[in-house]
């Protein structure tokens, strides 16, 4: 990816830990950023912490949710990006998600509906002649249904499906889209959860392959997990059910 001191990049869902520190490889290579989300106060003292540097950047409310706002929200844009990051993300246990009702739907709100919600509108747009790429962030629970994280997992399959036909619609446009499939990371969501260490991936490696995405659709950071990637792809189904 080319440096630009021009262009804009919005990140939706900035207050997770993969989109700050992509946030900060954006400022790095010169690009503007404009970061929404819900705790606008968290993205103010992140900026402050990392001394980064306050012109190039914008932070803004946004709800992932409150689809009735986003039409709105994208009209109120002083500036069209260029690249947009879609990194809004919400997990509930599948045990809990399963007896509750509210936590799935809260879960296929911010994961997938809100996604599709919002880069529509954004995609859409054909008078913004600046927008280049589209990203979302996905993840591997999504590549194939297990027990243990089914419903959450469902959503991310169903966002990585939508960014797929995405790709397809905007490509005569020459807009690139592009899915991260990614496998255990070392952030706040997570914490709490028996992962193996040797497969936790930190926040800023992983935000290494979202700022400079190529044109594949598909992007596994980490060799161990492209591994483990294809195999699900492949793996039958009587030794899917076998996982946890």
């Amino acid at each position: 990816m080319k440096q630009s001191i021009h262009k804009t990049v919005l990140i939706l869902g900035a207050n997770s830990d993969v989109a700050k520190q992509s946030f900060k490889q954006y400022l790095q290579k010169g690009y503007s950023v404009i970061a929404a989300s819900r705790n606008t106060a968290s993205l103010e003292n992140f900026v402050k912490e990392n001394q980064l540097d306050q012109a190039k950047i914008k932070i803004i409310y946004f709800d992932a949710s409150d689809f009735a706002s986003h039409q709105q929200f994208y009209d109120n844009l002083m500036i069209k990006p260029a690249i947009v990051v879609y990194a809004a993300g919400f997990l509930v246990d599948n045990q809990k998600a399963l007896l509750d009702f509210k936590g799935a739907y809260q879960m296929m709100q911010v994961n997938y509906m809100g996604g599709v919600s919002i880069l529509n509108i954004i995609a859409m747009d054909k008078s913004n002649n600046n927008l280049e790429r589209i990203i979302g962030l996905s993840s591997l629970s999504g590549v194939r249904g297990r027990k243990s994280n089914f419903i959450y997992g469902s959503t991310k399959s169903a966002f990585t499906q939508y960014l797929a036909g995405l790709r397809q619609e905007l490509s005569s446009r020459n807009i690139i889209v592009n899915a991260l499939v990614i496998g255990y990371i070392r952030t706040k969501m997570n914490t709490g959860l028996k992962l193996t260490e040797s497969l936790i991936m930190e926040p800023d490696y992983v935000a290494n392959f979202v700022v400079n995405a190529g044109s594949s659709f598909t992007i596994v950071p980490n060799f161990k997990w492209k591994i483990i990637y294809f195999i699900l792809k492949i793996l039958p189904e009587s030794m899917v059910a076998k996982l946890p």
